[in-house]
């Protein structure tokens, strides 16, 4: 195509270059031409494909262009504008389609967010004192103070539909025939000279065998393999030889944290492993009875290979090398000395993880897990001891929010990730029960906050279920940080450590708090004054019961 740099400087299409004012057809002359007479012009050539111009072309405006050009020009303009409105609608039907299909269509949030304080030196293991101060009222913005009954009528729906049912326990032989190569490996008696279980396992392999080669987590984290690498070096220095055989010394926890997230858990596993009593998995969390022996890296990410109890139990070889050295001394060979070296283990899932039974397990009829991980760990371990740590709910989800959440935090998006949970969970409760909401896969992934972590209660009464209530000990965060020296003598005492110097006793007490909230977290203040109320509201019943379950007011955290 031909066209006059001059006149037609928006490259008309070539059937309509004949009625461009100052060109008469494609058989312009610029020498006849009365606009480019004695001027030399470039004339400009495109074709179809992509061109790129090195100047920029000087635009003219002439007012006598003929309305046909302009015409031509309001026309291209309406058509652009109804094919952009034609797009818009499609996008936004496929959208709506989607969501339907999906049961995600939520209705909008009708808050409107008022002011909030900003408080850079809120931390997650603060006192009870420095929280008060932390938190006082905003002023009050009217216009979502008047929106407050609609999201109140949502928690009204969830309160009346909470039911505490009693579960029923899975006997051994269904477990058995769930996990049958973990009842393989792991014997049902242990070491009785061992405070920890601990057994002999016949090793098979040669001196040229990695022990290690096929342990998951060795081979998906790099974090873990160096030591894995120390766990080689000194593998077969630590191997029982008997009757020309070889054994190694398995052991399991003594004890577990079990959680909460965000509730101080890295606080008291960083203080407890410094008992000389106590020793650790290599691994602080390694998630393997909740998600790791179901392949589960991340679940977003789909699952991988199973990891088998051999891998998890490769954890706790640093610990078995110093539980064997014990038991092989001279002292315990003649006088029978006993092992009072414990093992734990802190991954702070294993109370409430149980999302991955849906995809192993036969669905029962009322959508509720026929299996939990409290009846796996009680079926090899019926002694074990079980700690737990609780915060108020309400600031547990919004510190879980500020840790979690990656990009464009808010406590104005906090508030409508709050919104769009409760609906999604309300949506849950009309249909089902609550341990079948607490536990759902779909639910769990589909809420934007964890709403559902905060009902301590739930699956503190699920794990009362199959463990005595003397084997449960349950800590609150604010205690343990307004009194650290007292929360740890607890733990002491729950686990029967033995007795500790003034100068051990003051480097557990007096070391700084771990894990505290990040200054870019701090930063954002705390949450908005109705957003508090919602939670509240929310968690309520659930602390009640909580309370009443362990006789103590202190969990129903009325503190405002």
């Amino acid at each position: 195509m031909r066209y006059c740099i001059n006149c037609c400087i928006h490259l008309l299409p070539n059937d309509l270059h004949r009625q461009c004012f100052r060109c008469r057809g494609p058989n312009h002359n610029n020498q006849k031409c009365p606009v480019c007479k004695g001027e030399s012009k470039i004339p400009l050539y495109t074709d179809s494909k992509q061109m790129k111009l090195l100047a920029v072309l000087e635009v003219r405006t002439d007012h006598s262009e003929s309305w046909n050009g302009f015409f031509c020009l309001r026309k291209g303009k309406l058509c652009s504008l109804i094919f952009g409105l034609i797009i818009m609608t499609l996008v936004m039907a496929s959208y709506i389609l989607t969501g339907a299909k999906h049961g995600l269509l939520l209705i909008p949030s009708p808050f409107h967010y008022g002011a909030f304080t900003s408080n850079p030196s809120l931390m997650d293991n603060e006192s009870l004192s420095d929280m008060k101060d932390h938190y006082q009222p905003s002023k009050i913005n009217i216009s979502y103070v008047k929106d407050y009954p609609s999201i109140k009528l949502i928690i009204d729906t969830i309160t009346s539909k909470i039911e505490f049912i009693t579960r029923q326990r899975p006997d051994s032989e269904e477990l058995r025939k769930q996990e049958p190569h973990m009842f393989s490996v792991i014997p049902n008696k242990f070491l009785p000279n061992s405070k920890n279980p601990c057994w002999y396992e016949e090793y098979r392999g040669n001196t040229t065998t990695d022990p290690y080669a096929t342990n998951s987590y060795a081979l998906y984290s790099k974090r873990f393999r160096t030591i894995f690498d120390y766990l080689r070096k000194v593998f077969w220095n630590h191997l029982y030889h008997y009757k020309d055989k070889h054994y190694r010394l398995r052991c399991l926890p003594h004890f577990y944290i079990i959680g909460q997230p965000k509730c101080g858990t890295t606080d008291l596993y960083d203080r407890l492993r410094l008992h000389p009593d106590v020793r650790f998995s290599a691994i602080k969390e390694p998630h393997w009875w909740t998600r790791k022996r179901f392949g589960i890296i991340r679940l977003r990410d789909g699952f991988h290979d199973r990891y088998p109890v051999e891998d998890y139990l490769d954890l706790f070889d640093l610990a078995a090398h110093q539980i064997q050295g014990v038991l092989q001394s001279e002292a315990a060979k003649e006088h029978g000395k006993m092992n009072n070296i414990v093992i734990g283990e802190a991954s702070a899932s294993t109370m409430w993880d149980n999302n991955a039974w849906i995809f192993f397990y036969d669905n029962s009829t009322e959508g509720e897990p026929p299996f939990l991980i409290q009846d796996f760990i009680h079926a090899f371990q019926p002694n074990a001891k079980l700690i737990v740590m609780l915060r108020d709910p309400v600031e547990r989800l919004y510190s879980d929010y500020l840790y979690f959440a990656s990009a464009n935090k808010s406590v104005e998006d906090f508030h409508e990730k709050v919104a769009e949970s409760l609906q999604l969970f309300e949506n849950c409760m009309l249909d089902y029960s609550l341990r079948a909401c607490v536990y759902n896969n779909t639910l769990n992934n589909a809420m934007p906050v964890r709403l559902q972590v905060g009902l301590y209660v739930v699956y503190l009464l699920d794990w009362l279920t199959v463990f005595n209530k003397d084997q449960i000990l349950v800590l609150r965060l604010e205690d343990h940080a307004s009194n650290v020296k007292y929360t740890m003598h607890m733990v002491f005492q729950f686990l029967d450590l033995g007795p500790l110097s003034e100068k051990q006793e003051a480097l557990i007490t007096k070391s700084p708090a771990s894990n505290t909230r990040r200054p870019e977290d701090r930063s954002l203040g705390p949450m908005l004054p109705t957003t508090k109320a919602i939670l509240r509201d929310f968690y309520r019943p659930f602390n009640t019961k909580l309370a009443q379950v362990l006789f103590d007011d202190a969990f129903l955290w009325k503190r405002t």
